[in-house]
């Protein structure tokens, strides 16, 4: 824990050490009183002025914030206030190079870099670069950081003094009306949701910002399709409805059918006041699936997909270090579905055409018994009958999806209409081609040996994020570039955290299957300790991740074994 220092007691010490070598700052480890109500505590600091930047925690007690308990009345109304407070801080410490605070981006996720208590309690957490010339303690200037600088912090982004009431309400309110967006949908038989009146373009690639000017097109509801929800704060709000079962999407290229999509994609997380989806909502349980040439799979029943290859793998028990992009969105399902998903996401653009349809002429061309693929075409209703996940399809190519379909929306000029009468009729002219599989049979659940789930590396913890792109998980890198609800960074290193948690908490023991580990990782999350039990594994810049993310992590990770 390192020591308790009496209030005024960090400035005495950084001036004793100041001119010492610059490895005595670990001494400072340590809670040391800042005023009342008020700490910083140390966690880490740096080896030498090269290293990676210390740790440090500002917290200030309940009545020290001040804030209305109504806004920490519920964990959703903290981390809500905690998403405000947190890009507060960041703007207050812009342009001041020693400190590093992740304040995320357009998603409020549940974030180690700031957390509100159930006491009312406020807890910011970033990285200070401790000033060291020639090797050497600033303690004036390190003062400067940890003492005035860390209070400047408080006084301006951390009490409710600071803030309009308005605003911090608007955000935490916003957040709470997400959630319970969210939340009503299975209630309704819905997937997904769209008010009326969101904006879904982004501004760029590299910008998740909602797009700006006057060919923005705010979203309308066919009015097929509308339904009217009663939310906590914003009271009734109407919008598209997205069914359950198969819904297709289609429409012309640059007509938005991707941009509905990945409305939906993002609509698993709540979303800050202003970005255009505030009242876009997926169900919790939604996967976006994509192909992925070269990813591993370890051990997955494969065959409802793929069967009889040439070289004589047994496909219901199929591994490869090296995918093809039908085995591998193949194997993506399937791990979904083994995980709990009950949404599946597709988009044709990022899909193997192979494994998403066989047309009547190459189906005459090629007999069955020479093609080892079954196309999801022939499944994805049994999906949704037979096991209850449902599939929302983005399709521009393959009118054989129409006959599938229970839903279809056609995107023009960003706007929806609702054509699934129109489609039934262009369905009802044959065109000769056969279903290749009556059913989905479902998904051989597979238990994680935890010895091959090592967090370390030369003897201790290794875990980080290269962007959103990379999780180093010990001695191993574990590329994610095809998870696509990945939104940041910091959520990276929450699922390698999360990795290292379940195995260390024993939910991943051998003997239970991988669903079973993530319903006890979830049940430690969601509980009091919360994301605090990530933070017990090194305190480190983390988002709180989703089960799904957690097992797309695991079953990426190239040393993974599995018993079935």
């Amino acid at each position: 824990m390192g020591r308790q220092g009496p209030r005024g007691g960090l400035e005495r010490e950084l001036e004793r050490l100041d001119g010492a070598p610059y490895g005595r700052y670990k001494g400072l480890v340590g809670t040391w009183e800042l005023g009342p109500g008020r700490t910083v505590r140390i966690v880490r600091a740096q080896a030498d002025p090269f290293a990676p930047p210390g740790r440090v925690a500002l917290r200030l007690d309940g009545e020290a914030a001040g804030f209305d308990p109504e806004l920490w009345a519920t964990p959703v109304r903290r981390r809500a206030l905690a998403g405000y407070l947190v890009r507060s801080a960041a703007q207050e410490v812009r342009g001041e190079r020693a400190y590093q605070l992740d304040a995320g981006g357009q998603e409020v996720l549940d974030r180690g870099s700031c957390t509100v208590g159930a006491d009312g309690s406020v807890t910011l957490r970033f990285g200070v670069s401790l000033p060291g010339p020639r090797r050497r303690i600033d303690g004036h200037q390190a003062w400067r950081l940890l003492g005035p600088g860390a209070a400047r912090v408080a006084d301006r982004a951390l009490v409710a003094l600071a803030h309009e009431a308005a605003l911090v309400g608007e955000f935490v309110e916003t957040v709470e009306d997400s959630v319970a967006l969210r939340a009503e949908l299975p209630q309704r038989g819905l997937v997904g949701f769209v008010a009326d009146g969101a904006l879904l373009p982004r501004r760029s690639g590299a910008d998740d910002r909602p797009a700006r000017g006057a060919g923005v097109v705010p979203f309308r509801s066919p009015e097929e399709l509308r339904v009217t929800v009663r939310l906590p704060n914003a009271g009734e709000v109407s919008g598209m409805g997205v069914p359950e079962g198969v819904t297709l999407i289609v429409g012309g290229g640059f007509h938005g059918k991707s941009t509905l999509l990945r409305a939906l994609e993002s609509g698993v997380w709540d979303h800050v006041p202003g970005d255009g989806r505030e009242r876009v909502a997926a169900r919790a349980d939604t996967v976006k699936l994509r192909a992925e040439d070269g990813r591993r799979v370890e051990r997955v029943d494969l065959h409802a997909f793929v069967d009889h290859l040439p070289g004589g793998a047994d496909t219901s028990d199929f591994s490869t270090d090296n995918a093809s992009g039908s085995t591998s969105q193949a194997a993506s399902l399937c791990e979904a579905v083994e995980a709990g998903a009950r949404v599946l996401l597709i988009d044709e653009d990022t899909a193997a055409t192979n494994l998403m349809i066989r047309d009547a002429r190459m189906q005459a061309l090629v007999a069955k018994e020479r093609e080892p693929l079954t196309p999801l075409v022939d499944s994805v209703r049994s999906l949704h009958r037979d096991h209850g996940v449902s599939t929302v399809l983005v399709m521009g190519g393959s009118g054989d999806y129409l006959d599938v379909a229970d839903r279809v929306v056609m995107m023009d000029a960003y706007r929806p209409a609702d054509v699934t009468a129109r489609a039934r009729e262009v369905a009802a002219v044959p065109t000769g081609r056969r279903a290749e599989a009556e059913s989905f049979p479902g998904v051989v659940h597979r238990r994680p040996d935890p010895a091959s789930l090592d967090a370390t590396a030369r003897g201790r913890t290794r875990i980080r994020s290269r962007g959103t792109d990379q999780l180093v998980f010990g001695e191993h890198e574990v590329d994610l570039r095809s998870v696509e609800q990945v939104v940041d960074g910091p959520q990276v290193t929450g699922i390698g955290l999360a990795m290292e948690l379940l195995v260390r908490r024993g939910h991943l023991d051998g003997r239970r299957t991988l669903a079973e580990a993530l319903d006890l990782l979830d049940a430690e999350l969601a509980g009091p300790e919360g994301v605090a039990a990530l933070l017990s594994v090194h305190d480190e810049d983390l988002a709180v991740p989703r089960r799904f993310e957690v097992a797309a992590a695991v079953n990426r990770l190239r040393a993974l074994r599995v018993f079935r």
